[in-house]
């Protein structure tokens, strides 16, 4: 199997915070999506909606700022983990995320960040409009290379005319 990797498309969104809600039971056991791991950032008037969730960066600020190397990258993922055992709680990788993606639970007393669910994100197979998925890079190369290809095709034909 191939890497892979979680895309966003928010023109197939429609803000009904399914994902939200999957994740925070997922992962705490309750539906409350302050404790989710993604969060769908609204434009109402607009009408457009943005899940926004943990991009894995591979120069990940919450990884930098970590005083303890509790915050690293799993190379067979290719994700940015936690590991709770090292964390002191201190929130700097809250602050550091430039995309809001990791959260505190005051009840457990730790910070949480998306998991990618090890390999079967949850918020992907709940999301009927399919608005986040979860596909290897081979094939996100390939379906955009399509799309390109699509594109060039429909500008030469106008051009032709």
């Amino acid at each position: 199997m191939g890497k892979k990797i979680m895309i966003v498309d928010p023109e197939k969104c429609t803000g009904c915070r399914n994902c939200e809600l999957v994740c925070s039971v997922k992962h705490n056991g309750v539906s409350n999506p302050s404790l989710a791991r993604i969060h769908i950032v609204k434009w109402d008037n607009e009408g457009f909606y943005m899940p926004m969730r943990c991009q894995h960066c591979s120069d990940a600020p919450c990884m930098a700022v970590c005083p303890k190397d509790a915050i690293y990258r799993d190379e067979e993922m290719d994700s940015v983990r936690i590991d709770h055992d090292l964390c002191i709680g201190c929130k700097m990788c809250v602050s550091a995320c430039p995309f809001g993606a990791m959260g505190w639970d005051p009840k457990r007393g730790r910070v949480f960040k998306c998991d990618l669910c090890h390999g079967d994100p949850q918020c992907v197979r709940f999301c009927d409009m399919k608005a986040v998925d979860y596909v290897e890079t081979s094939k996100l190369c390939c379906d955009r290379m399509r799309q390109a290809a699509e594109n060039y095709a429909e500008l030469v034909r106008k051009h032709a005319r």
